[in-house]
C-alpha cells in the first residue's frame, strides 16, 4: 500500500495543518507508530480510525468522504440538494434568518461564495449594478467576491476600497488555508488579488485600525451607507451541503445607514 491514495491524502492534510506525526497521533488518539505505518502504507486504516483522523485534522465533510473513499470505504456524509425534502428544516432556518434580519441585508452563500439566497434588502443593493455581467457569475450564480472586487460589480460604489480590499483578501486566504482542496477558492483568491491591485499587507496592518470592526461603505449618489457583517454557519451539520453554507448578515455602522434601510421601501 506504499503511496496509496489514502496514505498520500493523509500526509498531505497533516502537512497542511502543520502537524508533526506526534501532534496528530495525540489529537486522534492513536499511537505515533501506527500513524507512521498508515502514512507509509504498511498498515491499512479502519473506518473508525479514518473518522478520528479526519476529526483531528478538522477536515471539511466533503474531504472526509473523499478520504474514506481513498481507503475503499463508502462516504458517510450525505450531500443533498437544498430543495430536497429532507432539507426542509435547513431551508426554513435559512429563510427565517434572512427574513428576521430585515430591513437590513443578509445573504446565504456556498463554499465557493456563490449566492444561494438573499433577502429583499440585499436584492435591492445588488440591483444597483443592473443585470449582472457574466464575468460575475459561476455556474449561473452570482459570486459575491467577484461582485465585490470587479469594476463591473459593486467596486465602483465602495468608497473605502483601500481599507476594505485587504481584509477581504485575508478572509479568503484563511478559507483557502482551511480548505486547501477547494481549487475554485484557490483560483478565486488569485483572481481577487489581481482585481484588487492591492498593496502588500499583513494581519498586523489590518488589526491596527481604530474601529472595532471593518465597515463596508457604499456611495449611492449623495448617500453613503456604512455596514459591517457577521458570518454564521450550522454548528452541527452532518450533511455536506449544509456544512458548506454560510450566512452573512449586514448591520448598520451608523444611524444614517440604519435610518436609510428602515425607511427605504
Amino acid at each position: 500500500m506504499s503511496d496509496s491514495p489514502f496514505s498520500t491524502t493523509l500526509k498531505r492534510w497533516r502537512k497542511v495543518r502543520k502537524y508533526s506525526q506526534l501532534d496528530l497521533s495525540l489529537e486522534a488518539g492513536i499511537s505515533q507508530r501506527h500513524l507512521s505505518f498508515l502514512e507509509s502504507g504498511r498498515s491499512r486504516p479502519g473506518k473508525d480510525t479514518i473518522i478520528d483522523l479526519a476529526e483531528a485534522l478538522k477536515m471539511p465533510l466533503r474531504d472526509r468522504n473523499q478520504m474514506l473513499n481513498s481507503a475503499g470505504f463508502g462516504a458517510i456524509y450525505k450531500e443533498r440538494a437544498l430543495d430536497d425534502a429532507t432539507m426542509i428544516t435547513v431551508q426554513n432556518a435559512l429563510h427565517m434568518t434572512l427574513e428576521h434580519h430585515m430591513p437590513f441585508p443578509a445573504v446565504v452563500v456556498d463554499r465557493r461564495w456563490n449566492l444561494y439566497m438573499a433577502n429583499q434588502a440585499s436584492n435591492k443593493l445588488i440591483s444597483i449594478i443592473g443585470e449582472p455581467d457574466p464575468s460575475l457569475l459561476d455556474d449561473g450564480k452570482l459570486n459575491i467576491y467577484r461582485l465585490t472586487f470587479s469594476d463591473k460589480g459593486l467596486r465602483p460604489f465602495i468608497s473605502n476600497w483601500t481599507e476594505i480590499a485587504n481584509p477581504l483578501l485575508l478572509r479568503l486566504q484563511r478559507e483557502v488555508s482551511d480548505d486547501p482542496q477547494n481549487t475554485f477558492l484557490v483560483n478565486l483568491l488569485e483572481e481577487a488579488q489581481q482585481l484588487a491591485n492591492a498593496q502588500d499587507y499583513t494581519a498586523a496592518d489590518i488589526s491596527a485600525t481604530v474601529a472595532p470592526v471593518m465597515s463596508l461603505n457604499l456611495q449611492l449618489g449623495d448617500v453613503e451607507l456604512k455596514m459591517f457583517s457577521m458570518i454564521s454557519s450550522f454548528g452541527t451539520a452532518l450533511d455536506v451541503t449544509a456544512s458548506e453554507l454560510k450566512v452573512e448578515t449586514f448591520f448598520p455602522a451608523d444611524d444614517a445607514t440604519s435610518e436609510f434601510f428602515k425607511t427605504t421601501k
